[in-house]
């Protein structure tokens, strides 16, 4: 097991890297719009830092999973929640973008 301080110096990996800039844009986009979601932050499947070291990754599968190595899983953009009102705001600016 990683020590726990060992996380802190863990570079993120592409995936986590793509997550955070798709969450960025999307965030401005949405400001931008007028629209602001008070809780989009990333998340992994398994709620677990993604090392790029391969001698992590071959001591750290995803459970069930023994074939792929942690970096190579997907980051997630969680939206979070939001009003009613700030959920019509959304759709009406996606809906105006879809036209």
């Amino acid at each position: 097991m990683p020590h726990p301080n060992h996380a802190k110096d863990r570079k993120p990996t592409p995936k986590l890297q793509e997550a955070l800039a798709a969450r960025d844009a999307l965030a401005t986009a949405l400001t931008h719009a007028g629209i602001q979601l008070p809780a989009m932050d990333i998340r992994t499947p398994y709620g677990d830092a993604l090392p790029d070291d391969p001698e992590e990754a071959a001591q750290e599968t995803a459970p069930g999973d023994h074939h792929t190595p942690p970096s190579a899983r997907y980051a997630l953009v969680h939206l979070g929640v939001c009003s009613a009102p700030v959920a019509l705001a959304l759709a009406a600016v996606i809906a105006r973008g879809a036209a």
